[in-house]
């Protein structure tokens, strides 16, 4: 029996409940369609964003930007730079949100501009190491901080971690499951969390500042190097990365030509300003070598100014990074769903909880995933070798702007950027990318050979259209009962038929 079959026929034999069918959505008491549903307002949105933004960089190790230029003012400057630099591609973002007004950001984009292959090999290695690789590591830091009271004068034990990070993943994915409204809620509320402590460390800098604490404020010992300067900014831009995840679950989100532009530009003009902010706090008190040498910054200046109360940051850097893992698992399943839609990932992903009207199968294929790469010992190392295909992938995104210009004038364009932006953000993009691979051959050898692991994959999965009967049998009937066991339908069929 197929799906949309028996969904009606339990709809033929509740018809009478009137009340029973109030309590379910209207898709699942059988009179709409099963679709995605825009629940999400413009706060929702700048959560979504800021959420993904500051995870537990700023709090536990925001030093890569200081080792690579030498000294406190020139890494405030590139802080500054990172962020302008990230408005800009923002900015280019919006117009191509409003305008292909699809769930997937930058994999829609390409796939319209470029075509299927060059979407797919950004979908691959996003959504098959990026994504939920960036989800475990996110995950044992909050088991880290949340266990290090229990252990203060020593690790915490690793079966332990990653035991709490299954249950932290484990938890998110029953939220995300369930409820949209209950994902987003769980986004703002720990996004706040987050903006707090932050705005204390600010504080108590700018409380150092009046008395007179800048002796660390200088450009002694600035790196000229380009290399140097090139990573600085790759580091700087790491922290910012999560800007575009706004664009991932566009279809979600409520009036979007009006929201998505507010989002983007309030969201990242405040991340900026919290981050520089915050990088002034720590140097009022701690030295650059101190900073350096610090396995977690935002504890060591509590504990240097806070005394008994110093506690309070460990809590607020757990509570961040649980708000970041729920936001790369909202994000990313909505990736999975928008290649599904494409035909470039398997039918079940198109699915939605008939009753929930959640894409659980995306959800629960992430949380599968990330609960996977728990298992591998050092899930750092696939993030280094991949991290230069991640801002290659957003170049080549804001390169569809201007392509998009000349190929497709009539497409509709709520919004219109002047052209200097995606160009100037696609010649820095080329900088920041090339340098590092430049710098770094080995780790960018084994990155491109990771990368072209899509491939075989392409050509066997998606661009092999003959294939024999059995296997597209085969792949139909693990189709049927996946959808009978989580009880969904694809998008835009109606619940009764």
């Amino acid at each position: 029996m197929s799906m949309s079959a028996e969904v009606s026929r339990r709809s033929v034999s509740n018809k009478g409940d009137d009340d029973e069918a109030e309590k379910q959505p209207a898709a699942a008491s059988g009179g709409g369609e099963i679709k995605l549903e825009a629940k999400m307002t413009l706060l929702n949105g700048i959560t979504v964003i800021v959420g993904s933004i500051i995870g537990s960089g700023i709090f536990v190790s925001p030093t890569g930007v200081l080792k690579y230029t030498g000294s406190v003012n020139a890494s405030l400057l590139v802080w500054t730079a990172s962020g302008i630099f990230s408005m800009f591609g923002a900015y280019c973002y919006a117009e191509l949100g409003c305008m292909i007004s699809k769930s997937g950001a930058d994999y829609a984009y390409i796939m319209e501009t470029f075509g299927p292959f060059l979407a797919f090999i950004r979908l691959w290695i996003e959504c098959m190491i990026v994504r939920p690789c960036s989800q475990a590591i996110v995950a044992l830091t909050f088991s880290v901080y949340v266990l290090k009271p229990f252990f203060p004068e020593c690790q915490p034990p690793d079966e332990s971690v990653r035991m709490l990070a299954v249950c932290c993943i484990l938890l998110l994915t029953f939220v995300n499951c369930y409820e949209v409204k209950w994902a987003t809620m769980v986004q703002d509320y720990f996004t706040y969390a987050k903006l707090f402590a932050l705005f204390i460390i600010i504080g108590t800098g700018l409380y150092q500042l009046y008395l007179g604490h800048t002796e660390h404020f200088t450009f002694e010992n600035t790196k000229t190097d380009v290399t140097e300067i090139a990573l600085s900014f790759y580091s700087g831009l790491f922290a910012y990365n999560g800007w575009n995840y706004l664009n991932f679950i566009i279809e979600e989100l409520k009036d979007p030509v009006r929201n998505l532009p507010k989002a983007i530009a309030i969201s990242c003009t405040l991340v900026t300003v919290v981050y520089v902010l915050a990088n002034v706090a720590f140097f009022t008190t701690l030295s650059p070598v101190e900073i350096l040498g610090s396995e977690a910054v935002a504890v060591t200046f509590a504990n240097r100014l806070y005394g008994y109360m110093a506690w309070i940051i460990p809590v607020f850097v757990a509570m961040s990074t649980f708000g970041a893992v729920n936001g790369v698992l909202l994000t990313s399943s909505r990736l999975f769903y928008a290649g599904a839609s494409e035909g470039q990932m398997p039918e079940i992903l198109t699915m939605i909880q008939i009753n929930r009207l959640t894409p659980a199968p995306a959800v629960l294929t992430v949380a599968l995933l990330s609960l996977l790469y728990l298992c591998v010992s050092d899930i750092f190392a696939l993030i280094n070798y991949v991290g230069f295909a991640t801002w290659l992938s957003i170049g080549v995104a804001v390169l569809c702007l201007p392509v998009l210009r000349y190929t497709q004038p009539n497409l509709p364009r709520p919004l219109k950027v002047n052209l200097f932006f995606p160009f100037f953000y696609i010649i820095c993009s080329i900088f920041v990318t090339v340098v590092p691979m430049i710098a770094s051959p080995v780790e960018t050898g084994y990155g491109c050979l990771m990368i072209l692991t899509s491939v075989p994959v392409y050509l066997v999965f998606i661009a092999w259209k003959s294939k024999p009967k059995f296997v597209r049998n085969l792949f139909a009937a693990a189709t049927r009962v996946l959808q009978k066991v989580l009880f969904v339908v694809g998008p835009d069929r109606k619940a009764q038929v």
